[in-house]
């Protein structure tokens, strides 16, 4: 039953979002990308369906506002701030989850050609899960040969929407090498205080902790290409996921970072997941289209997801940190 599964291993259900794009959405893998960017504001917004096979696909969107800036009280260092908005769909009865995050990051400056960052973060956040008790059917319901809506379930719940509190922090680091060779990793640690997410009033059902590590590289091979390699991994739990990345970003103009790229990415166990963007200037954009391949290909004849991003960044003057390179961080 629906209901022994909501009650038993709410777990299941709280998975926390993501994206196949994951560089389309950095302020979801660790409050500490906050502000880490070359511009003074960044905007950008994320959406995913998923399983549209299904009756009721799954939906996932998520959009981010950031600012950086130099108080004057520092010599060299930065100050990131940020705002994250999350929903998430799924299910039969609709299952949903919304999130608002207040991000805020101190970025160190290693080296004073910035060829060296060093960056931490945290976040605190309002959250809300719930369902649509209306849109489920129990065993009750059915009399042997037809489902009567009006028949007594006999199930009760205190509420199906539950609110709670949410602290993430992080830490970053980039390092660009022989100003070719450029690195990054960065650290997440979520839901810090294991939140309790109940609807019959007790203590039994916590979001588990999760931890996510994000490594990327890019280097030049040519005038015109870079060669991009990403991972994500993540761990909630008993759930594992890992989510190697590989692209080509083929340059038009360098002085202007437009260009276009394509690439894969395999999620062990799951998927295959074809991805495609466009760079100019300072607006970063993506599609990704997950064909799934785990076993659950007989629901969904092997239609994953979609997705699309984009993130703009707005500079008001010259940037504090001198760049050793001409495109910006993570664009």
């Amino acid at each position: 039953m629906f209901l022994a599964i909501l009650l038993v291993d709410l777990s299941a259900f709280s998975q926390d979002i993501h994206f196949s794009q994951f560089n389309g959405s950095l302020l979801n893998l660790t409050p500490a990308f906050t502000g880490f960017f070359n511009g003074d504001f960044r905007v950008g917004a994320i959406y995913r369906s998923q399983w549209q096979a299904v009756p009721v696909p799954y939906s996932t969107f998520s959009m981010a506002g950031e600012a950086r800036f130099k108080p004057k009280q520092l010599v060299k260092d930065m100050v990131g701030i940020g705002l994250v908005f999350n929903s998430d769909r799924a299910g039969d009865a609709r299952y949903g989850t919304t999130q608002l995050y207040a991000n805020g990051s101190y970025i160190f400056l290693g080296k004073p050609d910035s060829s060296l960052l060093f960056t931490i973060g945290m976040n605190l956040g309002w959250c809300q899960v719930g369902f649509d008790y209306d849109k489920m059917t129990f065993d009750s319901q059915y009399d042997g040969v037809n489902y009567n809506k009006t028949t007594a379930t006999g199930e009760n719940f205190d509420w199906t929407k539950y609110n709670y509190a949410d602290i993430n922090m992080g830490t970053g680091i980039q390092y660009i090498l022989n100003n070719k060779h450029r690195f990054t990793v960065g650290l997440g640690f979520h839901h810090l205080t294991n939140p309790v997410i109940t609807y019959q009033g007790n203590a039994l059902s916590r979001l588990d902790f999760r931890l996510t590590n994000y490594l990327s590289y890019s280097t030049p091979i040519n005038q015109n290409v870079d060669i991009i390699a990403e991972a994500l991994i993540s761990k909630q739990a008993k759930n594992y996921e890992l989510i190697p990345h590989s692209s080509i970003k083929y340059y038009f103009s360098r002085d202007e970072n437009k260009a276009v790229l394509a690439g894969v990415c395999l999620r062990a166990r799951d998927a295959v997941i074809f991805r495609f963007g466009y760079t100019h200037k300072t607006l970063q954009s993506g599609i990704a289209y997950d064909i799934n391949t785990s076993k659950f290909t007989a629901a969904t004849n092997r239609r994953g997801a979609f997705e699309i991003f984009i993130n703009y960044v707005i500079s008001r003057k010259v940037s504090n940190f001198v760049k050793k390179r001409v495109c910006p961080v993570f664009m």
